[in-house]
Parts: C-alpha cells; structure tokens; sequence
C-alpha cells in the first residue's frame, strides 16, 4: 500500500552535532581563506579543505551520539552486513567519480605547475601564447599548495570508511544504518564536490580571463566548466542530505 512513513528523525544532539559541524566550518573558511595564501588564490581551496572536514567532523560526532538500540539484539543472519548495502547505491559511485576528478587535477597541477621563487611547485602555471607571449595562472595548484589537499582528502575518507565499516556492523535496525551511512557518504561528498567546484571554477575563470587565445585555453574552460556546474549541483545535494531531517516514502 503506497503512503508517507515518515522514519524518527535525528535526535536534536545529532542535529546540534551536524549543525555545529557546518557554522565552525563557515567560521573556519572565512578565517583560512584571508589568512593563507589569499593573494593567489589558493587560500580558497584550503578554505574549502576547513569547511568540509568540520562538516565531517559534525557528522561522524552525532552519529557516536546515536542512541543505540536497548534490550536484546537480534544476531540472526548468514552472511555479515557489508558497507555497500547500506551506502546510496547510485550516488556513492559517482561521488567516487569526483573525487578521482579532484586528484586527477591536483596531480595533473603539480605535474605542470612553474616553481615560484621559492622553489615551491605551488603557483602560477605557465604556459606560452601563439604570440610568444607567457601567460601564468596564479590559482594553479601545484605540490606545495595539492599535498596537504590531498592529505586531507585522504584522511577524511579514511575516517569516512572507519565510520561507514562501524555503522553496517553495530547493533540496530536496517533503516537506522541506512540513514547514518546516508548522512556520512553526504558529509564526505560535500568535501569532495566542494573541493572539485573550487578547483575548476577557479582555474577555468583564470583561463578564459586571459589573453591568450591558445588550445589549452579553450580545451580547459570546455572542460572545466561543466565540471564546475555538476559540483555545484552536487554539493547542493550533500549540503541539503546532512542538514534534513529523515522522511521517506514506503511503497
């Protein structure tokens, strides 16, 4: 029979949890991105980098305030509970996607990011004009500025399956599990999709900012922008999944 079942939403601990989560993380933005790095740009993407691991943090704090279940557990069953039984089947995938995106471009921008004076491979990249001229792309992320981004994204995703492998293990019921790994998997894709939107708007806006009327400049705004928009629109997803209450649809 087809009707509304609305499931018991988060407690207000995990809520405050969450919530807390993203107002620290808006805090820590404004405070990283004027403080690193700002005048080329890359205090933005570690700005980003702030803001979805508090995200995370919030999340992964509330789901240990979780109630768990009281009196005796069922323990029937012929094969252990597996992570991706309760992670979203069509979105993980894809968020997966964009996270190879994101390192693709890293190590693709230490690859041909131009050293500083510093000797840091961390600035503009450059590269030469059909005129002979040399343009350079100052928020080009290069080793100096995409090794403490991808650490991060390294040990968030970490964390992120810790989490997961502890929720599809613990005691409760199947839609309890199903809503926490929901929520983790959003928290994760926020700090990915994030972390793509930023590079790619970013470094496609310089690029067709510039005078240079070259291959690369056009292949890469081609490229780069409708990669922007599908992060956009993604992290206007996992923003929405980590702060709704849980209502569903039960057919």
């Amino acid at each position: 029979m087809n009707g509304v079942d609305t499931v018991p939403t988060a407690s207000p601990a995990v809520r405050y949890s969450r919530w807390a989560g993203l107002l620290i993380g808006a805090v820590a933005t404004r405070i990283v991105g004027q403080a690193w790095d700002a005048q080329a740009d890359i205090g933005v993407l570690y700005a980003i980098v702030a803001f979805g691991l508090c995200a995370i943090i919030g999340v992964l704090a509330g789901d240990a305030l979780t109630a768990r279940p009281r009196g005796p557990v069922r323990t029937a069953g012929l094969a252990p509970r597996q992570v991706r039984d309760y992670v979203p089947p069509r979105m993980t995938p894809f968020l997966i996607a964009q996270a190879g995106v994101v390192v693709v471009l890293v190590v693709a921008a230490a690859i041909l990011a131009r050293s500083d004076e510093a000797s840091r491979a961390g600035h503009p990249l450059a590269f030469a004009c059909q005129d002979g001229s040399v343009i350079g792309i100052r928020s080009w992320p290069g080793v100096h500025n995409g090794l403490p981004i991808l650490t991060c994204l390294a040990v968030s995703t970490a964390a992120c399956l810790w989490s997961l492998t502890w929720i599809a293990r613990r005691p409760g019921d199947d839609q309890t599990r199903h809503d926490s790994a929901l929520t983790v998997v959003a928290a994760w894709g926020l700090l990915v999709s994030a972390l793509l939107l930023g590079i790619a708007s970013t470094v496609s806006g310089d690029l067709m900012s510039t005078t240079c009327d070259g291959t690369l400049v056009r292949i890469g705004a081609a490229l780069l922008w409708p990669t922007a928009l599908v992060a956009l629109v993604t992290v206007s997803w996992c923003l929405f999944t980590v702060i709704s209450p849980k209502a569903r649809v039960r057919r």
